[in-house]
């Protein structure tokens, strides 16, 4: 059952994120002007469906006394970065829809959707990243963590969780590249003040980027650096008021190396992420290691969440 009416919940965000065959979970309690505490961080193995590890950590982690967030996935929503609608803010929704109806392939009418305003340069007109999910493809999701008893109150999607850790990492004043590398593909984000400013996913692993063939590692590398460089030199033309101070990487494996070689071909600082520069997780040694870090960077990100 639910919680009963007017009952406490646990302060902070529970994230519950799937990656491909596990979910992660992690508790993140921010106050405003103090580090971040991340509380809890682990992974389960899917052993049948995700209704049913919902089901299993709602009672083995006792997951019903936190106020829960998730993370659609790849291919569950589309993102567009748009000019900014010129309509009152009560009518920008249905004015969205109208922008939507010819780029998405599912009904814009009943579709889910979201607007997240970025920075533009003083004296032009500013612009806006549009989410768009599928009515059905939200709806699953919600009656799995209903099913499960589980308090669901936000579902975000993978690049506002990244920038809710870069912002952390971020500079007075100055941009931040953020790469995250993870199976399959590479999330690039470029945020400022705080906001998103790019997105760009990056058909990169990071097993070929730590493949024992030395000659092949140095190509992918080599070619990951280009696609990052061509992206920054894009972005600077675009965006000359923003001025990126470093590229932060989190990534699952190798990341000495990887940090190391980006550094030789990059005009910009490379820097490995590490959140204790940022956030305090002193009940989870783990979280020394960069690598599990980055393993539970989507999760920690989701709870990373502004307030409600």
């Amino acid at each position: 059952m639910w919680p009963k009416l007017g009952a406490k919940f646990e302060d902070g965000w529970m994230a519950v994120v799937r990656r491909d065959e596990r979910l992660d979970i992690a508790h993140v309690i921010s106050t405003a002007g103090q580090r971040p505490k991340i509380k809890a961080l682990e992974s389960f193995k899917l052993e049948r469906d995700e209704l049913d590890a919902l089901s299993r950590l709602a009672q083995g982690k006792q997951l019903k006394r936190f106020r829960c967030t998730t993370l659609l996935v790849e291919g569950e929503y589309q993102l567009a970065q748009l000019d900014a609608l010129n309509v009152p803010d009560e009518e920008r929704l249905q004015a969205l829809r109208w922008r939507l109806k010819d780029m998405v392939d599912f009904p814009v009418e009943s579709a889910a959707l979201g607007v997240v305003d970025f920075p533009s340069q003083p004296g032009r007109p500013g612009g806006i990243f549009a989410v768009a999910a599928a009515q059905d493809v939200v709806g699953q999701r919600m009656a799995a963590f209903d099913q499960a008893k589980l308090r669901l109150e936000a579902i975000d999607i993978p690049e506002l969780a990244l920038r809710n850790v870069a912002a952390l990492f971020e500079e007075s004043n100055r941009g931040l590249a953020f790469l995250a590398l993870s199976k399959g593909a590479s999330l690039l984000t470029i945020t400022y003040q705080g906001e998103l400013c790019l997105s760009r996913r990056i058909e990169m692993s990071p097993e070929a980027l730590a493949s024992e063939d030395p000659e092949r590692r140095q190509q992918m590398l080599e070619r990951l650096a280009l696609e990052l460089q061509r992206t920054l030199d894009t972005f600077d033309r675009q965006y000359s008021f923003i001025s990126v101070s470093r590229l932060m990487v989190a990534t699952e494996y190798d990341s000495a190396g990887l940090v190391a070689g980006l550094a030789d071909n990059l005009y910009v600082p490379v820097q490995a992420m590490d959140l204790a520069q940022v956030v305090d997780f002193d009940s989870l040694p783990e979280l020394r290691q960069l690598e599990r870090q980055a393993q539970g960077l989507l999760a920690i990100g989701a709870a990373l969440r502004p307030a409600a």
